[in-house]
């Protein structure tokens, strides 16, 4: 059974018994505490929460998800993978555990000719939580189970929450036995391999309190709705109806295996080490092509970071297989041709995501050629130090600064003889992962707990007003201060202000909330802030100026007209400069990114080298064209497949609902979904200066713009520097560029006279130096203070110019000097002073800890220096010293 086939079963099957049939949310989550969708219900927390309404009693899903917590478990067992899909069902108030234990034993056992799943009774097992008498009464009753094949489990397996005050209630698995060949009997108690989860049903019915880990709250009661939330795993039901060993054997993952042991002329299954790599560039591929097609883009942070870290352990694993050369171009189009039967879209969005994958893996080939010059040195200035282990912090660094895989650097440093201070290594590493976590922990930690909108929320939507006027009437339905719901807010407070409607626009689709305010009889509150915590709730942060607001009282919402003018004219800006690159580079320069406020509007876009000056120049020309031309602005609302029939562009990373908003501007030159403000014809516009055009990563591209008055301001300063340019110099306007170029010509010339005189007068000194040679222990020593100097390079190029006219003896130069109000030493060796045991290194080093600094370097020339300069005739003679033993 294909598992294009597992989905179509499994939405027609609760389809078909009323459930809404909801489309499988993007990677990227709505919640601003995930980084991407973790699990089939994150869409529906919402309404399990009772935050938001729900829209239907019961839905059905397959959910996209991303987990990569587990990433080095990947290739490793049958089950670990970073993309997954999730089949879930849902109930809102609706049915509850009969009706869920009901359906998951139906379509488990119903035969395939009869749209079920096939799986024979015999081999399903379930746990329940301990203490659920009624779901162990269920499976009896529903499913015919035998005691022996329905085992009770604690609350660390078989008992559901989020973590924090709320829904909470027990869940029952769902396992399939594989039989005596893959383990231990004993059922799903074991934790043994042999038993696979392949379906959990969690029972909401219990309201939990404060605590922390699984099993340390409190219940405190039954909720008032009782709801269900289910997840069957895809790629488990797929390898065990396909008969295959794993979840990388099955026919959506395969063929990228296959792709690889193909390229590297070794064949899957004759060795577990290369077995395992396989896994993972099969699963790494897989989850790239569904992160890049929901538009999450390479990176160093965040979504970016983890995509990158993905096909960067794929070009890895491949290496380890022994292909050096490129190999995402055959890779990405297998996964391509796997998954697209499942999600249409992404060959839609493949030209996009495939330039993505090859510009990284070639950036990343070129990391590994870089990465590889640094480790070379790194081995060999261990080996010349006679040690026999390379640094932790060497590995660490080029782990972290160059993206350099901690085994390849182990491998290296095997073939160089060298063992790595692993230990070192994973300490860093730790440090690393604890500081990150205590960071995320942190900004976790700043977000309000959403429940405080549930009540608000419930009361309806709010009505957004903002795109016909600038001023309503409303009343105050709640305010929030510091995550609690209040009755009042005084004067000089910060509070959230829930509105029953309002015209300040919320930020969303890029664009900035508006300036504004919000006033009635007795208060008048500056608006600092609008965001959307909830769908379809507009909170208001505002500082009480004067007065005091309470709950109930009638309000009006005032924007910042001259605010609202410029954010409309960036926005729509934004729209005109995306339709002007699709015009200038073709369509695959496809947005990926954008933010506007008044006055200011910038871009990303999918584009893998920096535009030419004549390009900027053209994509400006056509931006200003359209405005000067008038274009008609429209905006209509309509169903999402009318407007996507239409050419509407969706853009990533934004979600959208059954009904959309779509802007055109000259008709379809550029139409996209867009719920932001906008101008009225696109000469409102006004003038739009392009000012930087930028990389953001290894195949996108940023442009900034000036709009409007902000434009002109920037022409104005522009003239009144050339007027001044042309005023100084005495040259025209015209003429100034080549006036400038002489000068630079001029000025490089003198630069060049005055190095040659500053180099003459150098080696003038050196006989003089040359005179003060003197026996110190076994060598001849110059050791002098120079006075101030203009930089370290002097001072190497004279110490360099004494050792040449010593080099017959076994001489060392110590040279020292003030560079720019700090002291630095240079300290030069000939060959037979480093016989007789005189380091450049070591000396540099006995300088500098005198100087209060730091230095080092070859046994031949070295350098060092500190904050001390007045320290000098100190440091001299502490190396003196030193060479006298």
């Amino acid at each position: 059974m294909q598992t294009a086939d597992i989905q179509r079963r499994w939405l027609d099957f609760f389809g078909d018994r009323g459930h809404t049939v909801v489309p499988s949310a993007s990677l990227v989550s709505d919640d601003p505490s995930l980084l991407f969708t973790v699990a089939g219900m994150v869409p529906f927390v919402p309404y399990l929460t009772g935050v938001v309404p729900a829209p239907y009693p019961r839905a059905t899903s397959v959910q996209k998800c991303i987990r990569t917590n587990d990433i080095e478990e990947v290739g490793k067992t049958p089950r670990h993978g970073t993309f997954f899909q999730m089949n879930g069902n849902f109930s809102f108030g609706d049915y509850f555990k009969e009706g869920a234990i009901s359906y998951a034993w139906e379509l488990l056992t119903s035969s395939q000719s009869d749209g079920g799943l096939g799986f024979a009774e015999k081999d399903l097992w379930v746990t329940v939580y301990e203490d659920d008498d009624e779901a162990i009464r269920l499976w009896k009753s529903i499913a015919g189970l035998p005691d022996e094949r329905i085992q009770r489990l604690g609350m660390d397996t078989n008992y559901w929450s989020t973590g924090q005050p709320g829904p909470a209630g027990p869940c029952s698995e769902i396992f399939f036995d594989r039989g005596p060949a893959y383990g231990i009997d004993g059922g799903p108690a074991t934790d043994d391999d042999r038993y696979v989860e392949i379906w959990n049903l969690v029972f909401m019915q219990y309201l939990r309190g404060e605590g922390t880990g699984k099993n340390d709250f409190e219940i405190l009661g039954e909720l008032p709705q009782q709801n269900i939330d289910t997840g069957m795993g895809m790629e488990r039901v797929a390898f065990l109806t396909q008969g295959v060993e794993n979840m990388y054997e099955i026919d959506q993952v395969r063929p990228v295996l296959d792709a690889a042991a193909a390229m590297s002329g070794r064949r899957y299954g004759a060795d577990h080490g290369d077995d395992v790599r396989m896994r993972v560039i099969a699963d790494h591929v897989r989850s790239s092509l569904m992160l890049m097609t929901d538009g999450v883009t390479p990176g160093n942070e965040g979504r970016g970071y983890i995509l990158r870290r993905l096909l960067r352990r794929s070009i890895r694993a491949m290496r380890l297989l022994g292909v050096d050369a490129p190999s995402f171009e055959v890779l990405f189009a297998a996964s391509r041709d796997a998954m697209s039967a499942a999600y249409p879209e992404i060959t839609e969005h493949y030209d996009r995501v495939s330039r993505l994958a090859l510009g990284e893996e070639e950036a990343f080939l070129r990391t590994l050629t870089a990465g590889t010059s640094i480790l070379d040195l790194a081995v060999a200035q261990t080996q010349q130090q006679g040690s026999a282990t390379l640094a932790g912090d060497t590995a660490f660094q080029l782990h972290d600064t160059f993206g350099f895989p901690i085994d390849l650097t182990l491998e290296m440093a095997e073939e160089a003889g060298l063992s790595v201070d692993r230990e070192a290594f994973d300490r860093l590493m730790a440090e690393q992962r604890s500081r990150a976590k205590a960071d995320a922990k942190s900004k976790k930690g700043q977000l309000a707990d959403l429940s405080v909108y549930g009540a608000f929320r419930a009361a309806g939507e709010t009505r957004f007003l903002g795109y016909e006027q600038l001023e309503t009437e409303s009343s105050v339905l709640g305010i929030i201060v510091g995550g609690t719901s209040v009755d009042v807010a005084q004067e000089g407070e910060i509070a959230e202000i829930i509105l029953a409607e309002t015209t300040l626009y919320a930020e969303s689709g890029g664009q900035e909330s508006d300036e504004g305010s919000i006033v009635g009889t007795g208060f008048d509150l500056e608006v600092l802030d609008v965001q959307r915590p909830v769908a379809g709730l507009f909170s208001h942060t505002v500082q009480v100026r004067r007065g005091e607001v309470r709950v109930g009282a009638l309000a009006r919402t005032q924007v910042d007209p001259v605010w609202r003018r410029s954010a409309a004219q960036a926005h729509s800006a934004t729209h005109v400069i995306h339709a002007a690159l699709r015009q200038t580079l073709g369509d695959e320069a496809h947005q990926s990114g954008s933010y506007n406020k008044a006055g200011y509007m910038r871009l990303d876009f999918s584009w893998n080298q920096a535009l030419s000056a004549a390009t900027r120049s053209e994509l400006e020309e056509i931006s200003n064209i359209a405005v000067r031309d008038n274009l008609p602005v429209e905006t209509r609302v309509m169903g999402l497949d009318e407007a996507k029939s239409l050419g509407a562009m969706a853009l990533f990373g934004e979600k959208y609902g059954d009904r959309v908003r779509v802007v055109d501007i000259g008709g379809p030159w550029s139409r996209e979904l867009c719920a932001g403000t906008h101008v009225g014809s696109s000469a409102e516009i006004g003038m739009i200066s392009l000012v930087s055009e930028s990389s953001v990563g290894s195949a996108n591209r940023r442009v900034e713009a000036l709009v409007g008055l902000e434009a002109f301001r920037e022409f104005a300063a522009e003239r009144a520097l050339v007027q001044q340019l042309s005023a100084n110099l005495k040259t025209p306007r015209d003429q100034l560029v080549g006036r400038i170029a002489d000068l630079g010509a001029q000025l490089k010339a003198a630069e060049k006279r005055l190095a040659q005189l500053e180099s003459s007068r150098l080696s003038e000194k050196v006989p003089a130096l040359v005179a003060t040679a003197a026996p110190q222990g076994a060598v001849t020593v110059v050791a002098q203070s120079l006075g101030a100097l203009g930089s370290a390079d002097d001072l190497r190029q004279l110490a360099t110019s004494v050792r040449e006219r010593l080099s017959a003896q076994a001489a060392v130069v110590v040279l020292a000097a003030e560079v720019a109000g700090k002291a630095a030493v240079i300290v030069a060796t000939t060959p037979a002073a480093r016989e007789a045991g005189a380091k450049a290194g070591a000396l540099a080093r006995v300088a500098s800890g005198v100087l209060g600094g730091g230095g080092g370097g070859k046994d031949d020339l070295a350098q060092g220096g500190g904050t001390d300069a007045a320290a000098i005739p100190a440091a001299l003679e502490a190396v003196l010293a030193e060479l006298r033993g």
